[in-house]
């Protein structure tokens, strides 16, 4: 055999054997990328409800701990790193931020978790078959995921009652820090606030209600709206009607001790119909309707309410979120 030929016959040896052993190593880091993703999901799914605020400790325990339930090239993977904060959806800025920010519209509470082959890490980095003849025997791989928890941006049809809150509200009684109500001192317990009579709140306008796209406020169609709530899908930017003068009577059929999702306005009208624009959607306890000469709705702020109606767009967090998603 030629000098050329055993050239040509070990180059294509060389070829095959890192081949192989690449595709080994693709193959070992997807099975640690699925782990990561596992991972981080686990721990999100951990963060909210807390009290106050997400629970950043049980996400990162719970994110670890899921690890283990995962393996790769048939090792059984043991240790990861996760760590817990806030991700900003936009990139900007990039990379986990603190849990002690004060977080903007898109900062969202995240688990990040890498999990790694390397040296002192689940047995020590990926082995190769035929690169070691080459002197190469084995390589450090790594994945990394991030999940995170989401304010609904887009609520789908069936999921929103009939009533709009200001956000002039939030910005009274809900702690942006904690992602959770504040407390009247004189109760230790959230602020109670009453809309549809157009009580004020240091010159805000609690709420009102709302026929989403569709401008009416007899009585029928607003029964039709509590029982099967808003009849198409909306999303922050679009606008709805706020109306006002709905019947007394209508008030008998509002339940009362409930969680109920609202969409949030700039600013509510006191009188007439108008529309608005939604800035956001809303985690709203019922405590009680009152008709008669009243014509209100009790309630106050909530947090930790997890929903299914959204999809795509984020918002920001007024105290519901969907459940878990990667980010990265």
């Amino acid at each position: 055999m030629s000098v050329a030929m055993l050239s040509t016959l070990f180059a294509a040896l060389l070829i095959a054997a890192f081949s192989i052993d690449i595709g080994h190593g693709v193959l070992a880091r997807s099975e640690l990328q699925s782990a990561a993703d596992a991972a981080a999901l686990a721990g999100a799914g951990a963060l909210l409800p807390g009290s106050p605020g997400p629970n950043w400790s049980l996400a990162q325990s719970n994110a670890q701990k899921a690890v283990s339930l995962n393996g790769s090239d048939n090792v059984t993977l043991t240790s990861a790193s996760a760590q817990s904060g806030f991700w900003n959806l936009t990139g900007s800025p990039a990379g986990m931020q603190a849990s002690t920010i004060s977080p903007g519209t898109y900062d969202n509470p995240a688990v990040k978790v890498t999990v790694s082959r390397a040296a002192g890490l689940n047995n020590g980095p990926v082995r190769f078959f035929f690169a070691p003849l080459f002197g190469v025997n084995n390589g450090a791989v790594t994945a990394t995921a991030v999940a995170v928890v989401s304010a609904p941006g887009y609520v789908a049809a069936g999921g929103l009652f009939p009533v709009a809150i200001g956000k002039c509200i939030f910005d009274q009684y809900w702690n942006a820090q904690t992602g959770s109500p504040k407390l009247d001192p004189s109760t230790g317990q959230a602020y109670t606030f009453q809309f549809g009579n157009g009580t004020l709140y240091s010159g805000c306008a609690a709420g009102q209600w709302t026929s989403f796209q569709l401008n009416t406020n007899d009585v029928p169609s607003v029964r039709g709206l509590i029982d099967n709530k808003n009849p198409t899908a909306l999303g922050i930017g679009d606008s709805i009607w706020i109306q006002n003068g709905v019947k007394t009577t209508i008030y008998s059929s509002v339940p009362s001790n409930v969680d109920v999702l609202i969409p949030v306005v700039q600013t509510v009208a006191t009188s007439g119909s108008s529309t608005a624009p939604i800035v956001g959607f809303a985690a709203f306890h019922i405590d009680v309707p009152v008709g008669g000469s009243g014509k209100y709705i009790q309630g106050h702020l909530t947090a930790g309410v997890k929903i299914a109606t959204s999809t795509g767009q984020s918002g920001p967090y007024y105290g519901a979120y969907v459940p878990p998603r990667l980010a990265q």
